[in-house]
């Protein structure tokens, strides 16, 4: 029988949708992450952020894994090689778009943290009879920035200190994330969402999978490579972290940022976030490819074609 095509307009709408609705569902729980991840002084927290910025990323890694797998597929089966090859694939193109929303997302998240370490730290008590007065309108300064914060004007801000390669800061870290985490969660996806389905076990993961076992399966293999990968993913937070806090390391690289982290804060703190990423990734995917396979793109492309 002849192989069904993939439609990449409808894959993309697909995987927008399933990232829109699922990074709403976890956005508290991957909030409180990142603030774990840049923790390295006093426990702070307090902002939002703008939870669209990730959908991009998860149209392009559902897609572009399809995409790859049908074009590795020989007669509808593809081997393990090809399962991890298309994973790498899917991991490598979302990283055009995953750096600079990462970027953009981890400066949104970690405003509030920096704001009120920076009331606390104006409001301690010092030698003069009467700073309460400053240190009220330096917290108040703080919060009101914190909740200036935008998007638009981080962008803006970035590109007019940095340039484009400012957005880009820290791609070398988001590929050893993400690579190694797609190379991990598509295929084992893909056994999962299989089980009962010997016949396909290598094929099509989507074809004749009723939404909960593609919920379950993206639970469990975002949860396993969630947590594989979190080590890398605190590396790429550091550095993709442009204001530091009191006390807070600045790092030159990849290789810099490992070996103050190492030296500093012992090797557990490459762990720093790995349960909220766990709890994050889990639903996040579980729910992204229960969407992803609903067909919502074919169904939008059939209407208006």
């Amino acid at each position: 029988m002849p192989e069904k095509k993939v439609s990449l307009p409808a894959k993309l709408i697909n995987g927008g949708v399933a990232g829109l609705v699922g990074v709403t569902c976890v956005f508290p729980i991957d909030l409180a992450k990142t603030r774990l991840q840049n923790q390295q002084g006093a426990r702070v927290y307090s902002a939002a952020v703008n939870l669209t910025l990730v959908t991009p990323e998860k149209a392009i890694k559902l897609a572009a894994n399809d995409i790859f797998r049908q074009k590795l597929s020989k007669d509808g089966k593809l081997p393990l090689w090809g399962e991890i090859l298309a994973g790498c694939g899917a991991g490598t193109c979302q990283v055009v778009v995953t750096t600079p929303m990462e970027m953009l997302k981890i400066q949104l998240q970690d405003a509030g943290r920096l704001a009120a370490q920076r009331s606390v730290s104006a409001s301690a008590p010092a030698a003069s009879p009467a700073p309460s007065l400053v240190a009220s309108r330096t917290a108040q300064a703080g919060h009101a920035a914190a909740r200036r914060a935008s998007a638009t004007s981080i962008t803006l801000e970035l590109l007019r200190t940095r340039g484009l390669r400012g957005l880009y800061r820290g791609t070398g870290a988001t590929l050893l994330r993400d690579v190694p985490f797609s190379m991990i969660y598509f295929p084992l996806f893909a056994k999962l969402n299989a089980v009962g389905r010997r016949e396909d076990l290598h094929g099509n993961p989507q074809d004749r999978a009723p939404f909960m076992q593609s919920f379950m399966a993206g639970c469990a293999a975002g949860s396993v490579a969630a947590v594989a990968v979190t080590p890398l993913d605190v590396i790429k937070t550091r550095l993709q972290t442009l204001q530091k806090g009191q006390g807070e390391d600045s790092y030159r690289g990849i290789i810099d940022c490992t070996r103050r982290i190492l030296n500093r804060e012992g090797p557990l703190a490459f762990l720093k976030g790995a349960t909220c990423r766990a709890l994050v990734i889990a639903p996040l995917f579980g729910i992204a490819q229960g969407v992803y396979f609903l067909g919502i793109g074919e169904k939008v492309l059939g209407l208006l074609g």
